[in-house]
Formats: C-alpha cells, sequence, structure tokens
C-alpha cells in the first residue's frame, strides 16, 4: 500500500505561516481590489441609506430628483472623512412638492451645506392617457409648472433654506435631450436662468452641472432621448458636486 509522507511541521510555526499567507494575500487582494470595493456600508451602494451621524464632521443634504439619486453615492464616496452627506428620502420631483415636504425633509439635524435641484420635473408636460414612463406628452400634455410659477415657487424655497443658515449651493438642472418626449429641448435653460436669478439675487452659491454634464453628452446618456445617464455618468456628474461641495465645506476647515 502505498503511503504519503508529509512534512511535519510543529503546530506553532504552522499557525505562523498560515497566518503570514493570510495577511500577504489580503494584501495583494486589497492592492488589486477595485477602489469601490474598499468602501463599506450601505450608503455606499444605496442612495437613500443615509450613513450614520460622526459629530466631528459637517452634515451635507441633499435634494433633488432621480439625477441627484443617481449621482448621490459617489458623491459620499468623493467626500468620505470629509462630510457625512445625506440625501432627502426620495425623489424631490417639481419645486411645488419640494416646497411643501422641505420641512419634513430639513428635519432638527443642523446642516452645514444644502445642495438642491428642481427643474426637470417642472419643465415636463404630462398627460394621463400617455403610455410614456411618467405619462410624458409635450403634444398633448400640461405643463407641471409655468415659469412664473416656478419663479415663485423657489423664492419661497430659498427663503426657507436660509433659515438654516447653512451653506447653500444650487445646483443647475441638467441638459433636456433631443427626442425626449416630455420636455422641450432649451426649456431647462430658460428655467435655470430664472434659478440662476434668484441664486445671485440672493448670493447663493451655483453649480452649473448643466454645462458640466454638456461635456459628455451624449456618451453618459442612458439611451436616446432619456434625460438619465449611465453609472459612469453619474459618477461624471459627481465629480462636479463633490467638488462644489467640498469647496463650501472650506470654511469648517479653518
Amino acid at each position: 500500500m502505498k503511503i504519503n509522507r508529509m512534512l511535519k511541521i510543529p503546530v506553532a510555526v504552522s499557525a505562523f505561516l498560515i497566518l503570514l499567507l493570510a495577511s500577504t494575500a489580503g494584501a495583494r487582494a486589497e492592492e488589486l481590489a477595485d477602489k469601490e470595493e474598499l468602501y463599506t456600508g450601505k450608503e455606499y451602494r444605496i442612495a437613500f441609506a443615509n450613513p450614520a451621524d460622526d459629530p466631528s464632521l459637517p452634515n451635507v443634504l441633499i435634494i433633488g430628483d432621480s439625477i441627484s439619486i443617481g449621482y448621490t453615492v459617489d458623491v459620499r464616496k468623493k467626500l468620505s472623512g470629509k462630510a457625512d452627506v445625506f440625501r432627502i428620502p426620495t425623489n424631490g420631483k417639481y419645486a411645488a412638492h419640494g416646497l411643501e415636504k422641505l420641512d419634513q425633509w430639513l428635519g432638527q439635524r443642523q446642516w452645514d451645506v444644502i445642495h438642491f435641484n428642481w427643474g426637470l420635473w417642472d419643465v415636463c408636460y404630462r398627460h394621463p392617457m400617455s403610455k410614456a414612463q411618467g405619462h410624458r406628452d409635450k403634444v398633448n400634455g400640461t405643463l407641471t409648472a409655468s415659469p412664473e410659477e416656478y419663479q415663485q415657487t423657489l423664492e419661497k424655497i430659498v427663503e426657507r433654506l436660509m433659515e438654516t443658515n447653512a451653506k447653500l449651493i444650487w445646483c443647475a438642472t441638467t441638459p433636456v435631450p433631443e427626442f425626449e418626449v416630455g420636455r422641450n429641448v432649451g426649456d431647462e435653460i430658460k428655467y435655470n436662468r430664472i434659478a440662476e436669478s434668484i441664486m445671485k439675487k440672493n448670493n447663493i452659491a451655483i453649480n452649473d452641472l448643466h454645462t458640466h454634464a454638456l461635456q459628455r453628452l451624449p456618451e453618459i446618456q442612458i439611451k436616446k432621448g432619456d434625460v438619465h445617464f449611465t453609472k459612469p455618468g453619474y459618477a461624471f456628474l459627481a465629480e462636479q458636486v463633490a467638488r462644489e461641495i467640498a469647496s463650501a465645506l472650506q470654511a469648517f476647515e479653518l
């Protein structure tokens, strides 16, 4: 009968070798891992999973529609260790909806920076009989908010946000692409101008995400005629958002 002969190693030495190999393998794995894999916690995977509040870090609140949902996680990653980045627990939809929910979203937390936007929903035409997603229909539909309504609502929102004493950053609405079934190309620019006027009057910082997105369109569009973006597209938007928030956070580092 054939017998396999094994080198006998003392238990203590064997345990040491196993620990050494595991440590080396772990270090190599970390070096080879994609940077995203090194983040822990649901907040780095799910936009609505807000982080635990670290009292030593500034509190940032992101308010906005599905575009902001798309870039929230990447913004958290870029500002990890610099700020606790929260977002509202839902889609911010249109400005009038935001005004109605604002007190609830602000809650009792002391906010240091608030990055906010409305616009894509406001410029959207909808019709109950439309079979397009969200009942969008710019031919037969009704506009969500006229320019006058948008201005009046946004002025009230800004007035309320200024009461928080947070550093405010208005985020320009991202582009409406050609072939969008519920929105007219260029309407977002008109509404951005309305918002810009309000922000300048109140000395509020402006994050020109519209111009930033145009640098990579249509490459980062999720599909033709869609206002949404690919995963790399949202990461590209997050670069600009995180940069603007980081600039506002510098005041808290002094």
